[in-house]
């Protein structure tokens, strides 16, 4: 749950490029075949109002396509056959235990099971978008239902009863209809009240336990953008070619380059989500904020703001990758924030401002060091190399070969 604080400039541009022209006469197909087949998912996302996919995205996914065909060693047409792959992985990605779609659901989406491949080549994905507006819909219903009714539905479990409840369902089917779905869930929710209470919890503790946990989920729904389903349907799709062959959204791919080099510039602190605030979770040592030392472990951040005196944008139910945007900036720049220490009466609120530096991510390098072992009437010594990350600076590689 917790992230480097990371300091360059983020890229907003797209990942790839490409430079041939959307084909629209096939975009506008793409569409209608979506209208036509799946008349149900174009009318509720449009109420609902869906996230949707930019031309940026659309010129990315063209270009996947053309560097997976000319460079990746599996040699994969997208066809019919693989339309129909790229469906089930999908779906198996999006709701890994078959509990929020339900069958018809699923009998809508299949309609689209020879038609995906074309309009992956039509650089078109509103079908990736459409399936995931649905399956939020679905979620956000449930999860409502869920909190609602949390109190009561617990006080009225009977434990006494026979009931089984089936928890590897990769190999299932979906629930038919909304009262099988009510079911499962109510199984599920009677599973993990007797797991918890089982672990010695009381019930109260066990319905405050589990509404929170609930709520958080919702509120993660809602801070899910357009690259996060993007993200997820592209590898949904190159996971076709192999498992290890990802698509990285412009910030995941910021974030793994600066893991690869063991190199950030920041703060130097690890934050982590804690209800609606961001919380410092550690300090990086030696890095900015330790070295400031007013930032202390446990600290939640309500307020972020730039170098001076300008206005600090209030961040409390940000998703924390957008909290991670504002305190990002180059070195030798200054960042503002507003924390709060304590609770209730003994809350305090303080603005920190810390100058932004180069961190080095020690704890993931590789270390090495020499054990002494006693052996016979003898002291062996034996070398150990401890490698916790793989990691290389490939732009300072690059470099050198130039």
């Amino acid at each position: 749950n917790g992230r480097e604080v990371i300091a360059t400039e983020p890229n907003r541009q797209a990942l790839m490029q490409h430079s041939r022209t959307l084909r629209a006469p096939l975009v506008v197909r793409a569409i209608l075949l979506l209208s036509l087949l799946c008349p149900g998912l174009t009318q509720a996302n449009a109420a609902g109002k869906p996230l949707a996919y930019d031309r940026t995205q659309s010129l990315t996914t063209l270009d996947i396509i053309e560097r997976l065909g000319r460079h990746h060693y599996a040699r994969v047409d997208v066809d019919d056959a693989l339309s129909e792959r790229l469906l089930e992985n999908y779906l198996k990605n999006l709701d890994p235990g078959r509990n929020v779609f339900l069958g018809s659901d699923i009998e809508e989406f299949r309609k689209l099971r020879h038609q995906l491949d074309d309009q992956l080549l039509a650089g078109d994905v509103s079908a990736g978008f459409a399936i995931y507006d649905r399956y939020r819909e679905r979620m956000d219903a449930r999860l409502g239902r869920v909190t609602k009714d949390l109190h009561a539905t617990i006080q009225a479990m009977d434990f006494s009863t026979d009931e089984v409840l089936l928890t590897d369902r990769d190999k299932l089917d979906w629930p038919a209809d909304e009262q099988a779905a009510d079911e499962l869930w109510h199984k599920q929710l009677k599973s993990s009240v007797l797991g918890l209470k089982l672990a010695g919890k009381k019930m109260d503790a066990i319905e405050e336990l589990l509404e929170k946990r609930y709520k958080d989920q919702l509120r993660r729904m809602t801070q899910v953008n357009s690259e996060d389903v993007y993200q997820l349907y592209m590898n949904s799709f190159t996971e076709l070619f192999d498992p290890h062959t990802n698509y990285l959204s412009p910030r995941s791919s910021e974030n793994f380059n600066m893991n690869m080099r063991l190199s950030l510039e920041g703060i130097g602190a690890v934050l982590q989500q804690d209800d609606e605030f961001t919380k410092v979770a550690r300090l990086v040592p030696a890095g900015p904020a330790a070295k400031q030392g007013q930032l202390r472990q446990s600290d939640r951040i309500v307020a972020v703001g730039q170098a001076g005196a300008g206005e600090m944008v209030d961040v409390v139910g940000w998703r924390l990758d957008d909290v991670v945007d504002l305190i990002r900036g180059k070195k030798g720049s200054t960042v503002r924030l507003e924390v709060v220490r304590g609770s209730g009466a003994g809350e305090e609120h303080h603005v920190i401002s810390i100058v932004r530096d180069q961190v080095k991510l020690e704890e993931q390098a590789a270390q090495s060091r020499v054990l002494e072992i006693p052996y016979e009437d003898q002291t062996r010594k034996i070398g150990v190399i401890d490698i916790p990350a793989f990691y290389a600076d490939w732009f300072l590689a690059r470099l050198r070969e130039g």
